[in-house]
């Protein structure tokens, strides 16, 4: 596994050597871990085991890209390495460029005396800490309880089940700032969704007075669900910590077309300021498709749209602390380390895997979180 730097500038789509670095503040981490050819699980945990030793810190948030089929023998291999299980882990199918089991993982780190642990049914599913002047929940691995059949039904359940683990934290919906959805075979129901989503959104009024930040990306989970969750939610708890929307200056809002999301949301404490960058795709002012059949040329319009979110809000790729490039196409995906060689980037911390993106047309996504220390 490597450890890819985090707040280096740059990225790669093929693993790149690194070491563990901080990500935020005093005692914040996300470590980006990518595979080293012919690197066992075991040697993966094991060496994420030891970056947590080093730091002193400890799991808050595990999101894995890998095969469904390799979600059992990770789960042993963690429990051998670490002795069991008590953070939450959401696994998405998400195929690597070089057939490796995990394409990556992003293990979100912080000081292990100060996190507390949510559960739903027996299953940590959860983790909460407070920074700069905000409490923070972490929540990953939700979908709905079984027997459901109908996907909205289920999508319906898996957004009941996020409220209850948010209650049960002393959140609310209204504290959301960024959602992952991942959807098992996305383009048959993305539009049921869509309106699921918006359904639920309408009766919350968002602390931020925005919708949260989010990714919607097709992919299988372990337990045969119509989707999986992850979410982050903030409460601030002096003046001095806010959170706000972000807008993209060369993309519309995405509720124009129907998707209830924001393109970025901003988390300033009296630590610094932090933006949640959602899925951003080759997709015109006006909400069409642009250059639908090639590759290269919707990486170099997505990554100038955003560019333009960091500019606009004074950050630079530099500033970047945690990305994932999905490609439709795992061929294409050499594209994206052609792109960044062609700048003279550094290694960014970004796992790049094959995944379905919302539309048919569409061939690359990026999500990007960034960072800007107030010292």
């Amino acid at each position: 596994m490597y450890l890819i730097p985090t707040a280096k500038a740059g990225c790669s789509a093929l693993p790149q050597a690194g070491a563990a670095t901080k990500l935020s503040s005093d005692r914040e981490f996300c470590l980006t871990v990518k595979p080293m050819p012919g690197e066992g699980l075991m040697e993966i945990f094991t060496r994420l085991d030891t970056a947590l030793k080093d730091s002193e810190t400890t799991l808050i948030n595990l999101i894995v890209f890998g095969s469904v089929s390799a979600r059992p023998a990770a789960d042993e291999a963690m429990r051998r390495v670490f002795g069991r299980i008590d953070w939450p882990v959401t696994w998405v199918e998400g195929a690597a460029y070089d057939e490796h089991p995990i394409a990556g993982m992003q293990a979100f780190v912080f000081d292990a005396d100060q996190v507390s642990r949510v559960t739903l049914d027996g299953r940590v599913v959860g983790s909460v800490f407070e920074e700069g002047g905000l409490r923070h929940c972490l929540l990953g691995g939700l979908g709905p309880n079984p027997g459901l059949v109908l996907r909205p039904d289920q999508c319906r359940q898996t957004l009941g089940n996020l409220e209850k683990s948010l209650s049960q934290a002393g959140f609310w919906m209204a504290d959301l700032v960024r959602t992952w959805f991942y959807l098992d075979d996305l383009l048959s129901w993305y539009g049921e969704f869509n309106k699921v989503r918006t359904e639920a959104y309408s009766q919350i009024r968002f602390r931020a007075g925005s919708l949260p930040a989010s990714t919607g990306i097709s992919g299988k989970n372990p337990a045969g669900a119509a989707l999986v969750v992850g979410a982050w939610a903030a409460q601030p708890l002096e003046a001095a910590a806010q959170i706000a929307e972000a807008g993209s200056p060369l993309q519309c809002p995405a509720p124009a077309y129907g998707s209830s999301f924001s393109r970025a949301m901003e988390i300033t404490s009296r630590r610094g300021r932090r933006l949640l960058i959602s899925g951003t795709a080759s997709i015109a002012p006006g909400g069409e498709t642009l250059w639908p059949e090639d590759t290269r040329k919707q990486i170099d319009l997505t990554m100038e749209v955003v560019q333009a979110i960091l500019v606009a809000r004074q950050y630079e790729f530099a500033d970047i602390t945690r990305a994932t490039a999905y490609f439709k196409n795992r061929a294409d995906i050499p594209l994206f380390s052609a792109w960044c060689a062609a700048r003279a980037l550094r290694s960014m911390p970004v796992v790049v895997a094959q995944s379905g993106i919302c539309r048919d047309d569409l061939l690359f996504e990026l999500e990007a979180d960034a960072w800007k220390s107030a010292l």
